[in-house]
C-alpha cells in the first residue's frame, strides 16, 4: 500500500502551503533578503538526506554510515571554494547568524571588543548590537554613517577602532544600498591588528556572479547565508584562510552546534553549482540593473532614497517627506500585492517599530525574469500606494494589475497545478 502523502495525513499544512505558494507566485516579492529557491535545491532541501545524523566533519565523523553524507558536503565545500576563490569553507552553519556567532566563539572572549556598524545605519543585529547577545556578552562599538551622505563614516572607523583595538571589525549590512570598500576597511583592520571579518549574507550572489565587488584578499574571515541572492536553502557558511580552518571548524562543531543538517548541505552543493553558471552571472548582473531602474523610476516620483540610489539589489525609502510612516506605506503595499518591510533609516526620528522608511530589493523578481520596463510599473504602482495608502478602491485595482503581472513571469520551484 502507497505511504500516504502530507495532504492525506495533515490537510491543514498541505492546504497552508499551498495558500503560501499562491501567495509568493501573485504577489511581487521586494524584500531584499527573499528569493525563490529552484525546484532542485528545494528537492536537496527535502530529501532523505534529513534522516542522517553526522556529527563532525567529512573523514572524522562521530556516527558511522557516512559514505555518501561527505561525499555531499565535500562537494558543497569544494565547489563554493572554486566559485569564491577562497582556501577553506564551512557549510555546517544553521543559518547567517549561527556563522557570526561562530566567528565570535573562536576569536572572542567575553567582554573583548569588537566593532560593526550600528542598526541604524543598516548594519546587522549579530554585528554588536546591544540587544543581541553579541552586543551583551562583548564590548560593542558601533560606527554609523555620515549625514551629509548617508555613506559609512570611515573617519568614525578609524576614530574608534584606533582608539579602542577591536578584537574584530565587521563589515557588511542589512539596509546598506551601497558597495562595502573592503580595502579601506582591511587597512583599518590590519593599523590596529584587528580581524577583519565580511559579512555577505545579503551579496553573496552578486560576489559569486561578479555583480559586486568580492572581500576575498582583503577579509581573512567571511560571512554569508547561503540564501538570499544566492538562491540556495536556509543555511550558512564561513569562508576563510587555511590560517584560520581548524579555529573556525572547532567553533561551529563542536563548539555551538552538533550535527549538520544534511538535506540543507546537499541543497548549498547545488546552489553553488547553479551560481556557477554564465545564465547565474547574467542574473547577479540583472538584480544590479533592475535596482538602479527601480531607483530611477522611484525619484522621478519624488521618492526620497537614502544616499540617493544603489550601487546593489537594495533599496532604503525614505517617506519622510510624504508624511507617511514606513509601516503605514508597508501595510497598504501588502494589500496592493507588493510585498516590502518598513525599516528604520539612519538618523531616523520614529522608533524602530514605527519608522520612517521602507527597505526594497529586486532578487526576487529578477528570479521571475522581470527586467527594466516591470521595474518601472512596479515603482508607479508603490508611488501611486504611498500617495493614497487609505484609498482601498486604488489599492484593490493595483492588486489585480499586480496579480496579470505575475502570471507572466512565473515563480521558480513553484508548481501551482500540485493542488
Amino acid at each position: 500500500m502507497p505511504e500516504p502523502v502530507l495532504s492525506q495525513v495533515d490537510p491543514e499544512i498541505a492546504a497552508l502551503i499551498r495558500n503560501e505558494a499562491q501567495r509568493q507566485h501573485d504577489k511581487v516579492r521586494l524584500i531584499p533578503s527573499e528569493n525563490y529557491a529552484s525546484r532542485a535545491v528545494l528537492e536537496a532541501t527535502g530529501s532523505i538526506l534529513s534522516n542522517k545524523y553526522s556529527e563532525g566533519y567529512a573523514g572524522k565523523r562521530y556516527y558511522e554510515g557516512q559514505q555518501y553524507i561527505d561525499e555531499v558536503e565535500l562537494l558543497a565545500i569544494n565547489r563554493l571554494k572554486q566559485l569564491f576563490g577562497v582556501e577553506h569553507v564551512n557549510v555546517q552553519p544553521y543559518s547567517g547568524s549561527p556563522a557570526n556567532f561562530a566567528v565570535y566563539f573562536a576569536f572572542c572572549k567575553p567582554g573583548d571588543p569588537v566593532m560593526g556598524m550600528g542598526l541604524p545605519s543598516g548594519g546587522h543585529l549579530t554585528h554588536g548590537w546591544g540587544v543581541s547577545v553579541t552586543g551583551s556578552y562583548f564590548k560593542s562599538l558601533q560606527y554609523g554613517v555620515r549625514k551629509s551622505d548617508q555613506r559609512i563614516d570611515f573617519d568614525e572607523v578609524a576614530r574608534l577602532a584606533r582608539e579602542h583595538k577591536p578584537k574584530l571589525l565587521w563589515c557588511g549590512a542589512t539596509a546598506y544600498p551601497r558597495i562595502i570598500d573592503y580595502p579601506k576597511f582591511a587597512e583599518i583592520a590590519r593599523e590596529v591588528g584587528a580581524i577583519l571579518v565580511a559579512d555577505i549574507a545579503h551579496i553573496s550572489g552578486l560576489i559569486a556572479g561578479g555583480a559586486h565587488p568580492s572581500p576575498v584578499g582583503h577579509a581573512e574571515i567571511i560571512t554569508s547565508t547561503t540564501h538570499k541572492t544566492l538562491r540556495g536553502p536556509r543555511g550558512g557558511m564561513i569562508l576563510c584562510t587555511e590560517k584560520h580552518r581548524a579555529a573556525i571548524d572547532k567553533a561551529v562543531f563542536p563548539g555551538l552546534q552538533g550535527g549538520p543538517h544534511n538535506g540543507t548541505t546537499a541543497a548549498i552543493a547545488v546552489a553553488a553549482k547553479e551560481a556557477s553558471t554564465p545564465a547565474f552571472k547574467e542574473y547577479a548582473h540583472a538584480v544590479v540593473t533592475n535596482a538602479k531602474h527601480m531607483a530611477d523610476a522611484l525619484l522621478s516620483r519624488g521618492i526620497s532614497l537614502v544616499t540617493g540610489g544603489t550601487d546593489n539589489h537594495l533599496l532604503l525609502l525614505d517617506l519622510t517627506p510624504q508624511g507617511v510612516p514606513g509601516k503605514v506605506a508597508a501595510k497598504a503595499l501588502d494589500r496592493a500585492g507588493i510585498v516590502t518591510n518598513y525599516n528604520s533609516i539612519p538618523f531616523d526620528t520614529r522608533k524602530p517599530f514605527d519608522p520612517s522608511g521602507v527597505r526594497i530589493g529586486t532578487p526576487a523578481i529578477t528570479s521571475r525574469g522581470m527586467g527594466p520596463n516591470e521595474m518601472k510599473i512596479i515603482a508607479n504602482y508603490m508611488a501611486d500606494v504611498i500617495e493614497h495608502p487609505t484609498d482601498e478602491a486604488l489599492i484593490t485595482r493595483i492588486a489585480g494589475s499586480v496579480r496579470e503581472l505575475c502570471d507572466k513571469y512565473p515563480a521558480p520551484g513553484i508548481d501551482l497545478s500540485a493542488r
